[in-house]
């Protein structure tokens, strides 16, 4: 089940954006977290020709018109227990404005902005402005394989060599730190996790893959 959010606008958004949420991650059995209390980060990169090809894309010109050509963005940086991950943190405040805009490089979407803010960075325990640097180092921290920075056409492939991809362009990365999600056959994630202090470390087991086919596509970059 997706984490509950505000607004229908923005559950279309995240559906698009990451369809197999619930498929792969298991939510604590704690009705609410406290802030700052969890074990490790979980680094969700979206693809986005996978999102704009959905029903949002339509509705997004920022991300997904012609000639955008964003490949990986992130989707969020999700606090995570070993088991299952904190929910109902508190109240987010609104992100400021300043902030927004230096982010849509990374998240080119305003509004997934403030829902991750809402639902996970509270989570973090750490101040709004604090949380966001903590993703764009995050980012910075996962290297992006060659074949999968810009492909002008789709790329079909199996999804554990996705993973075995992702772990020779990031070395110091143990295997078991990508798991990847997918819509149908088509790839919408690469997740990576990473400990509290952005290092790499393998994800927990109820981190799981939910790309069902023995192969996978993913759709060009436009």
């Amino acid at each position: 089940m997706l984490r509950i959010i505000a607004s229908s606008a923005v559950a279309l958004l995240l559906i698009a954006c990451n369809p197999a949420d619930g498929g792969s991650r298991r939510q604590s059995s704690k009705a609410e977290g406290e802030p700052g209390v969890f074990d490790y980060y979980l680094l969700s990169l979206s693809w986005s020709p996978e999102y704009c090809a959905g029903p949002g894309g339509s509705r997004d010109p920022g991300q997904c018109s012609e000639g955008r050509r964003y490949g990986f963005v992130v989707h969020g940086l999700w606090p995570q227990y070993e088991r299952g991950y904190p929910n109902g943190c508190g109240d987010g405040s609104t992100v400021p404005q300043d902030l927004v805009q230096s982010m849509l490089p990374l998240m080119p979407s305003p509004k997934l902005i403030q829902h991750e803010w809402d639902q996970h960075g509270v989570c973090s325990g750490l101040p709004v402005r604090k949380y966001f640097q903590t993703i764009t180092k995050a980012f910075a921290a996962v290297k992006i394989p060659n074949d999968y920075k810009q492909p002008v056409s789709s790329v079909e492939v199996q999804p554990d060599d996705v993973k075995r991809k992702f772990a020779s362009a990031n070395s110091a990365f143990p295997a078991g730190a990508f798991r990847i999600a997918c819509s149908g056959r088509y790839l919408s994630e690469v997740r990576v996790c990473l400990t509290k202090d952005l290092k790499s470390r393998a994800c927990s087991s109820s981190v799981r893959d939910s790309c069902r086919d023995s192969s996978v596509i993913m759709r060009p970059v436009r």
